[in-house]
């Protein structure tokens, strides 16, 4: 993840998502646990309110757990200011939970959002719905 620049002001962001799509396709069961590729559409609503789709991969083991690295591009508004930018994760899920950390790559905010800068992370019912939060500022 990034390291944060303490020359910038941060602010902080807090949302629900709710997933409105889902999709999984199995692209490798050759042998161990299957690999997968998994597409999602959500709403965001709070402090980012808008939409989002993602795209990621995911390895499920036996037990119910899961380990997925995902790219999603959010489009909408941050406090207030509308753009899009693209926010990049890694996710475990366990016991029908999810919990992420995620990061805005740099130079993908577009509009009101170029420069932005961030890292944050959700956690709640995978498939179904999170709280997230985004530490953010502008370069």
């Amino acid at each position: 993840m990034p390291a944060h620049s303490q020359t910038h002001a941060t602010r902080h962001a807090t949302a629900k998502v709710a997933v409105q799509a889902s999709q999984f396709t199995a692209y490798d069961e050759t042998g161990g646990p299957p690999l997968l590729e998994v597409g999602l559409k959500e709403t965001f609503t709070g402090d980012l309110a808008g939409e989002s789709t993602v795209r990621a991969l995911q390895t499920r083991q036996g037990d119910g757990r899961a380990s997925m690295v995902s790219l999603q591009r959010f489009d909408g508004t941050l406090g207030g200011r509308r753009g899009s930018f693209v926010l990049q994760g890694t996710e475990t899920i366990t016991g029908g939970r999810i919990k992420a950390r995620w990061f805005v790559v740099p130079r993908s905010g577009t509009q009101e959002l170029a420069g932005l800068r961030g890292e944050g992370g959700f956690e709640g019912e995978f498939g179904k719905g999170s709280d997230a939060t985004l530490d953010y500022w502008f370069e």
